[in-house]
């Protein structure tokens, strides 16, 4: 299988100022997936515009065609599997069966404070995606489900009639340690990583490199343990986190030195960030055309 290149495009801006120049250019440039954020508010655009998800993707899909969409990723923070699976089955039926629903544990940042509670512990993150998977799981296959968890509820809650990817929408679920290795195992089609953001300040790319074959290794793991093989799932890294950050996109040469270092350890499918002036995704909007429309047949 040839690497995929997709790309990531934050909704920092309102939609006719750019965002919809962008979801249409990223299909002309022939990017597998255009992917968006799940984020109340994220780092440094805190204090900047910042939009919805699925509102964002909603409109994505009506103005492409042929890419696929997703989130990168949604995780339980603020969202409600019941209330969640109601937008994806309705977002998966706009873009006609195009959706992939990247999702994660969550972290602390301003997501896990806006409704007003107290930041989860690494422990009950775990312990809430570990039921919100399953759970989101059936309410997107099943017509109809009730469940009693010990964070989340539905009862009698209909979905009819389901997604158009059957039995459901694919899962990406992002996931490093133990337990979401095990999730990703069981319900993903495919598995994200950042990589290892202890090594993002002082690492090197030769480290970064062996703590994702590290990572890879365990899902391989987690997955005979289920009885499954693990080329099913697509592996799938989402860029700027390692210690490489944006030095993959200075040229064509050096991001197919990446992506190939990164092909070599099983990976299916590239994300890069659709370049913002003045931020950490700064980039040469020439040079990421460039990789968008030739780096793919290099890769093959």
């Amino acid at each position: 299988m040839s690497l995929r290149l997709s790309t990531v495009i934050l909704p920092y801006r309102r939609w006719h100022e750019g965002t919809r120049a962008a979801w249409t250019r990223a299909e002309e440039l022939g990017f597998h997936t255009g992917y968006t954020y799940d984020h109340l508010s994220w780092r440094s655009f805190r204090d900047g515009p910042w939009f919805g998800a699925v509102p964002t993707l909603t409109a994505a899909a009506a103005v492409t065609d042929r890419m696929r969409l997703g989130t990168l990723v949604t995780s339980p923070n603020f969202r409600h599997p019941v209330t969640l699976a109601k937008e994806l089955i309705t977002l998966d039926d706009i873009s006609g069966g195009r959706v992939t629903l990247g999702i994660g544990a969550g972290g602390t940042g301003f997501d896990a404070t806006a409704l007003g509670q107290e930041p989860w512990t690494p422990r009950e993150r775990a312990d809430r995606f570990a039921e919100f998977v399953p759970l989101l799981d059936r309410l997107l296959a099943e017509d109809s489900v009730s469940y009693e968890g010990d964070f989340y509820a539905a009862h009698e809650a209909r979905n009819i009639p389901g997604c158009v990817q059957r039995p459901r929408l694919p899962f990406a679920v992002a996931a490093t340690g133990p337990r979401g290795l095990r999730l990703a195992a069981r319900h993903g089609q495919a598995w994200v990583t950042t990589g290892d953001p202890r090594l993002f300040e002082s690492g090197t790319p030769e480290q970064s490199v062996q703590a994702i074959r590290g990572q890879a290794e365990k899902l391989a793991d987690a997955c005979a343990e289920l009885g499954r093989d693990v080329t099913e799932l697509d592996k799938i890294l989402l860029t700027g986190f390692t210690p490489d950050r944006s030095r993959p996109l200075e040229s064509l040469n050096a991001f197919v030195d990446f992506a190939g270092r990164h092909a070599e350890l099983g990976f299916t499918e590239i994300v890069i960030h659709w370049p913002i002036p003045d931020s950490d995704f700064a980039a040469d909007e020439k040079v990421f055309e460039r990789i968008a429309m030739e780096a793919p047949a290099q890769l093959r």
